[in-house]
């Protein structure tokens, strides 16, 4: 795939950023190393490697489920900017 300036602008309004001309340019630039790095990992032979989700295997660290003390109430709200009672007041995102 050849990156065009076209493609450059499409992938900047995708991305929301407005850049300038020299940046344009750059981008240009750089998105074609990219591809041709790319292009080189695809030359490599992977048929001996297993597919993979994660590098490290991965696995769940479970805890008794136990009841223990939480955080007082006065402590929690501590820093609250807004506070209802024993709850934090936050502004209303939903008309109703």
């Amino acid at each position: 795939m050849k990156i065009t300036p076209e493609l450059v602008e499409h992938i900047a309004h995708l991305a929301r950023l407005e850049l300038s001309g020299e940046e344009k340019v750059r981008m240009e630039a750089q998105l074609a190393d990219i591809l041709d790095y790319i292009g080189l990992l695809d030359e490599l032979d992977t048929s001996d490697v297993p597919p993979t989700s994660h590098v490290m295997d991965v696995y769940n660290v479970f805890r008794e489920d136990e009841v223990r003390p939480s955080l007082p109430v006065d402590k929690g709200l501590a820093n609250a900017p807004e506070k209802a009672g024993t709850a934090f007041r936050v502004p209303r995102i939903i008309e109703g």
